[in-house]
């Protein structure tokens, strides 16, 4: 389909981090532009601003401005945040990803303390918490992940906490660590159909992202009997426009609902760089609809479908219960209800460098 210049340039701050890179006639790489429907509402309201002055003061990783999301807007508008830890290296190199890979040269594991601290001040309804891949340490960083789900629940009774979580490279222990924290949503990507894993992942596997899921449930069920595993949502993600068919997207749909996947989200796939996978094609808006309604036929709880739709777009509203726990919030926020106790004083000592050349900084 012939596309059309977007109406507008869009500022840095919602840039679109994609589309296909085609060499021009001196030899040069430019962006080539995307479908009308390509295009994203500029961030304003009283909401987002104040977030938005709130998350510069703070060190920490969001995706959503990192990332330049196109819905960073919206999401911060409605006081939804995703924020990234263990660092900005990842050890993979997926073929889709902008996010820099190699050696990470840091473990911190006063983080999840200055996460909550952070984020409490910040009165987010729900706050999704995910990361780059951490092959290099023993638990994938599932002890770091499973902290600060804890302290984030000690800090912000009643907000909504989404983990976003790589493969632990199939392993059990490090999964159980994070589902004994008691995550609202346990999300995890299969990012791509079956026969198109290796380009687009290489390091993972279509099966065993599969079994990530399928057995987030089953250990919420050992930790928490049946009511333990109602009150845990499984959901994953997947790229259009990389190369797949109709048939193989349905298929994909098929398996995700065989291993009791709640929440589905698609969206299409924009290029970070010249580096990255190409686009082979833009899906129009009406074909997300009509994905939408095949999804949600297969049994799918809550799907978000279109061509600017991202893993965590509309996340609070998929939290079990997602209602009464911001009439819990907006209570406390009156005085209604008791404070949260105060976070404890927490003395952070300086750092030890290991055998690996990492910077480690750990709680007395």
């Amino acid at each position: 389909m012939e596309s059309r210049p977007p109406s507008r340039i869009l500022p840095p701050t919602i840039a679109m981090a994609g589309g296909t890179f085609e060499p021009a006639a001196d030899g040069s790489v430019a962006l080539r532009r995307h479908p009308e429907w390509i295009k994203a509402r500029i961030p304003s309201g009283e909401t987002y601003h104040e977030v938005r002055r709130l998350l510069n003061g703070l060190s920490l990783h969001t995706v959503c401005a990192e990332a330049q999301c196109p819905n960073v807007g919206e999401c911060w508008d409605q006081r939804t945040a995703t924020i990234m830890i263990l660092g900005d290296t990842c050890t993979r190199a997926c073929g889709f990803c902008a996010v820099k890979t190699g050696k990470p040269t840091l473990h911190d594991l006063d983080e999840p303390r200055r996460v909550a601290e952070a984020i409490c001040g910040l009165g987010l309804d729900h706050v999704v918490v995910t990361s780059v891949a951490r092959d290099d340490l023993a638990d994938g960083g599932a002890g770091v992940f499973a902290e600060t789900i804890r302290r984030l629940r000690d800090a912000c009774p009643g907000m909504g906490v989404e983990v976003l979580i790589p493969d632990f490279n199939g392993e059990e222990a490090p999964l159980r660590t994070v589902m004994a924290a008691g995550p609202d949503i346990l999300n995890h990507n299969v990012e791509t159909v079956a026969r198109l894993q290796k380009p687009v992942r290489k390091r993972a596997r279509y099966d065993r992202s599969l079994g990530v899921l399928e057995r987030a449930k089953a250990y919420a069920r050992e930790l928490g009997g049946a009511a333990g595993a109602a009150a845990v949502h499984t959901k994953s993600s997947i790229m259009v426009g990389l190369g797949e068919t109709r048939p193989e997207l349905h298929q994909t749909f098929v398996d995700l609902r065989a291993v009791d996947c709640d929440i589905l989200t698609v969206g299409q796939y924009l290029r970070p760089s010249a580096r990255h996978l190409r686009v082979e094609r833009y899906y129009h808006p009406d074909e997300f609809a009509e994905m939408r309604e095949e999804a949600l036929a297969l049994g799918f709880r809550h799907v978000e479908s279109g061509p600017l739709v991202r893993s965590s777009y509309h996340a609070r509203d998929q939290v079990p219960d997602a209602e009464a726990r911001r009439a819990e919030r907006a209570e406390r926020a009156a005085g209604v209800l008791a404070s949260s106790p105060a976070s404890e004083e927490v003395v952070r000592r300086g750092p030890t460098i290991d055998a690996e050349g990492r910077i480690i900084y750990r709680l007395d």
